[in-house]
């Protein structure tokens, strides 16, 4: 069966939830148009938590905890069931949506091997591919929702050679550029990921590019969960990073990591940048005697360092605004030293363009799920190293696959 065509108007849900685990970002939309006309309204957004049970275990699992096929499965049922939960209380009070576009729980994800060289399939060995395993499956999203969902977004990509991420540039092209400015789009979920949108006119979507900057909110929350024994999950608005001091010698030290000098397309998980490199940073940190307020504080400036650090290395040209997107838009400390690094241009959020900066990762999915059902190719090739564009996302009925 082939997609059923979409016009005028749909109601869209976009359900995601990101490396922090924090829970599940759910935003319904109205969309309509199709790329250069994309117009969306946010009818409602929500983040609905995980269990703590259920939240354990997803960051056990991406830490690379041995589990059984029968435990795994367990898993993959609960996100599902917790996804199609939060697609249902979001609709409550409004119209019913007649589509979803479901991310998942990310627990693995391998880049393609030779980093970012393009992949000839007919050529190249399969083990040369990318992996990603996203729970949460759309099947049971469908069936226990009865809305039409879109899942497995990043399958056809990886398959043709490409990351699989990132997925949103694409996205952020057609709801966040402009016409006299450049653009950085800059997520900070547990990872970093960058969309550089140049000024709409010419050849300006074959200019787009994306990547992984490296960690977001990942280390820092792993380490205010160790340093308060699990009392606390993330620092507040970076309060407690704000009353420390950079160690500047360690920054320096971290930014000789290989992956910031990987050169895009790139990406990156918590396979990466989870506890083991959070450990490796407090044995480096040892012998400077950093407070905890200092050691946040170095660990914000690495963030903030690899994001400039990134722009400065492969950016074509420096963008005359970034907008801050994902939790650690909320980070004041970290926006402020961001700020710092990148003194000659404006470090906004997505709220002041006008597009909801804690919900644009569900809109994005929503978005895509609607461009997968009019037939639209979703991925960008710059972005996420894939040769050509495809069609994201498995589309499941009420009753099966179509």
């Amino acid at each position: 069966m082939h997609p059923q065509k979409v016009t005028g108007s749909i109601r869209v849900i976009g359900l995601i939830s990101g490396t922090s685990v924090d829970g599940i970002d759910a935003a319904l939309v109205e969309v309509s148009g199709s790329d250069l006309d994309l117009k969306i309204e946010l009818l409602a957004g929500e983040t609905y938590p995980y269990a703590a049970e259920l939240r354990e275990k997803i960051l056990a699992v991406g830490a690379g905890a041995a589990i059984s096929m029968a435990e795994l499965a367990e898993i993959d049922d609960a996100i599902a069931f917790a996804f199609a939960q939060a697609a249902q209380n979001i609709q409550i009070g409004h119209q019913p949506a007649t589509l979803i576009g479901s991310h998942g729980q990310t627990v693995y994800h391998r880049p393609p091997q030779g980093g970012s060289q393009k992949l000839k399939v007919k050529s190249q060995k399969s083990n040369c591919l990318g992996y990603s395993l996203q729970l949460g499956r759309g099947a049971v999203i469908a069936h226990l929702t009865g809305i039409t969902t879109v899942s497995n977004f990043r399958l056809a990509d990886i398959n043709i050679g490409g990351h699989g991420a990132p997925l949103v540039p694409r996205v952020d092209a057609f709801l966040l550029s402009d016409s006299v400015q450049g653009r950085c789009i800059q997520n900070i979920g547990g990872i970093g990921n960058v969309a550089y949108i140049p000024p709409r006119g010419g050849d300006w979507l074959s200019k787009i590019r994306g990547w992984d900057t490296g960690p977001g909110n990942s280390l820092l929350d792993l380490a205010v969960q160790h340093l308060t024994d699990g009392a606390k999950s993330y620092d507040q608005n970076g309060d407690w990073a704000a009353s420390g001091i950079p160690c500047d010698s360690l920054v320096e030290q971290w930014l000789q990591q290989d992956y910031f000098h990987l050169p895009p397309p790139k990406s990156t998980g918590r396979e990466l940048f989870g506890v083991a490199y959070l450990h490796q940073c407090l044995k480096d940190a040892e012998p400077y005697q950093l407070n905890p307020a200092d050691l946040l504080a170095t660990l914000t400036e690495l963030t903030v360092a690899t994001i400039a650090h990134s722009y400065q290395t492969f950016l074509p040209q420096m963008p005359q605004q970034v907008l801050l997107c994902g939790g650690g838009s909320r980070n004041l400390y970290l926006k402020q030293r961001l700020q710092l690094l990148l003194p000659s241009v404006p470090v906004l959020t997505t709220d002041e363009v006008g597009l909801d900066a804690d919900f644009k990762e569900a809109i994005a999915f929503a978005v895509l799920a609607y461009w997968r059902q009019l037939g639209l190719s979703g991925n960008l090739p710059a972005a996420t190293g894939a040769p050509y564009e495809v069609l994201l996302g498995e589309i499941h009925s009420e009753v099966g696959m179509i």
